[in-house]
């Protein structure tokens, strides 16, 4: 039996196609056998339970040709992410929000109500709420990715409430720290301050250091998303959507915890250049969301700053 992942081609993607495939992994007792990924390139797992769809994500024919009879469900988690979704309305748009659609049309017309993941964000959310924000504030973005995250989760919900699926929303902390090259997300710097300095290399951090941040370690984000995808929908709900733990951390933590691993070097190499464009969205996102809900449902967080870290060296540079 199938999963199919948009986005698999991401290290995300690529960690969660590998961990779903693990020995044993079944979803409603049926054991996942492979996995699809669709992408504009292929998943970089050499692995012959995986089958690469390259194209766009938001092609309803490639996405048909890709739902198969034996599919057990969706994890959508293909993106533009925040700062490319401002620049470029449309692209995000049609990958965002029509893709979105388009998968969940498909799942609607497939003979078996479908598991749906849907891969949301904390930027949903706007500047001067309670933190932590509970799940059952109202989404209120501050940009053009976080608007189209809210409608998603919305549309999620209903397709839900219409029996089409059974979906989850998880909505995202900020991960750090991710590998290989910066993208173009208004967070990417979070990664960059850890992976750059860790690699011998300068970094730039372009907010304020006692900016706080709700982060996850990649290894405990793929943990939460596998569990979502399993866990009972009766356990969800009728509101299927989740605040995903992670832990709050100022930029200013994060190099002191950087500096305990590593030493003063590292940090000496992370150099401080505001960027008002970049500063304006993350400082829109909270620094925290309430978990309490997530938690009791088998949801981890890491335990802190220094674990987030240490999962990076371990996970990454075998260190």
């Amino acid at each position: 039996m199938q999963v199919i992942v948009t986005g698999g081609a991401g290290f995300l993607g690529a960690r969660l196609i590998q961990t779903l495939l693990e020995e044993g992994q079944r979803i409603e007792g049926e054991t996942i056998t492979r996995v699809t990924s669709i992408d504009l390139a292929p998943c970089p797992l050499d692995d012959p339970r995986v089958e690469s769809w390259v194209g766009d994500v938001a092609d309803k024919a490639l996405i048909e040709r890709a739902m198969g009879d034996d599919t057990l469900a969706v994890c959508h988690l293909a993106a533009v992410v925040s700062s490319q979704a401002e620049a470029d309305f449309e692209l995000g748009m049609r990958v965002n929000l029509e893709a979105t659609q388009a998968l969940l049309d498909a799942c609607r017309a497939h003979p078996r109500r479908l598991r749906f993941l849907f891969a949301s964000s904390l930027a949903v959310f706007g500047p001067g709420l309670e933190q932590p924000v509970p799940e059952v504030v109202g989404p209120q973005p501050r940009s053009s990715y976080g608007a189209q995250k809210a409608i998603g989760e919305l549309l999620v919900n209903d397709y839900s409430r219409r029996g089409f699926i059974d979906g989850r929303v998880c909505r995202l902390p900020t991960i750090v720290a991710r590998p290989g090259k910066p993208n173009q997300a208004a967070s990417s710097f979070a990664s960059s301050i850890i992976r750059e300095p860790l690699a011998g290399q300068r970094a730039v951090c372009p907010v304020d250091p006692d900016l706080p941040l709700w982060l996850s370690s990649p290894r405990a984000m793929v943990g939460n998303l596998r569990h979502a995808l399993q866990l009972d929908g009766d356990a969800l709900g009728e509101w299927r959507t989740l605040n995903l733990p992670g832990i709050t951390v100022t930029v200013t933590q994060l190099l002191d915890a950087l500096e305990r691993q590593a030493g003063a070097e590292t940090r000496a190499l992370v150099d401080f250049e505001p960027d008002a464009a970049i500063d304006k969205i993350v400082a829109s996102w909270p620094g925290g969301l309430d978990i309490e809900r997530p938690l009791s449902l088998g949801f981890q967080a890491d335990a802190d700053v220094d674990t987030v870290i240490h999962a990076y060296r371990e996970d990454y540079l075998n260190t």
